[in-house]
């Protein structure tokens, strides 16, 4: 990524479940990395819920991140056009400006699933955000 601040975005539908799981992971690595200066993230839905899933809230409060005072939003096209990259959760009709990188990672949608179920769905967005933070600014040493 150039520039001095690397925006990434995290979208669904919803707000509610996958994007919020990614925004936590995506924040927790950047403030592990020391990246606060560096890295800006958004995130929001097309269609806002009106609470983040009870099932994602429970399954993230397992891996110490607490998103019980979160609250789904919409996130405006003019805003994702100002993101370097946005991730999209699989359910995504979004038309952004040429130079946003759009990359849709096309996760289960955690409502109303078991709670299994809603855990390898964390587990697989935080590996995502791992990896993408690995691509983007070097493996963590």
């Amino acid at each position: 990524m150039t520039g001095e601040t690397t925006t990434l975005g995290f979208v669904c539908v919803q707000n509610a479940g996958r994007s919020q799981m990614s925004t936590a992971f995506a924040e927790r690595e950047r403030d592990r990395r020391g990246l606060e200066d560096a890295v800006e993230i958004v995130t929001g839905g097309t269609d806002p819920a009106d609470s983040v899933h009870d099932g994602v809230v429970e399954t993230m409060a397992e891996v110490d991140i607490d998103l019980s005072d979160r609250e789904p939003r919409e996130l405006s096209t003019a805003a994702l056009n100002d993101c370097d990259l946005v991730a999209t959760m699989g359910c995504s009709t979004l038309e952004l400006d040429a130079d946003v990188e759009v990359r849709d990672w096309a996760l289960a949608d955690p409502d109303g699933q078991d709670p299994a179920r809603v855990r390898e769905i964390r587990d697989e967005v935080e590996g995502r955000v791992t990896a993408l933070f690995e691509e983007l600014f070097g493996a963590d040493e």
